[in-house]
């Protein structure tokens, strides 16, 4: 334990930005899963209700991911490939069967 007053400091602002980093990392998983979710539901019966649906979660989703990545919890090229692996799977089911 620290003993100097800016040191204990510095850990308390530590174990806040832990936590503000785990809440966004958190809030992410939560909205890419429900994504997936969404999509996963429109792919096995498409509808337009349902790709509304698709489309306010990725929406959602790539808000969030912004949002992480301006508070500094995630990386920004780490963002680009999450918000791309999520365009990605939209697109594999909207491509037309051939």
């Amino acid at each position: 334990m620290a003993n100097i007053k800016s040191a204990m400091k510095r850990i308390q602002i530590g174990e806040r930005n832990r936590l503000r980093n785990k809440s966004y990392k958190s809030a992410v998983k939560t909205l890419t899963k429900t994504y997936y979710a969404a999509l996963n539901d429109y792919a096995s019966e498409p509808s337009d209700d349902k790709k509304k649906a698709v489309d306010a979660t990725m929406s959602a989703a790539f808000s969030k991911i912004d949002k992480a990545v301006k508070r500094g919890s995630i990386h920004k090229n780490a963002a680009a490939r999450q918000k791309s692996k999520l365009a990605h799977a939209l697109k594999q089911h909207e491509a037309p069967a051939s």
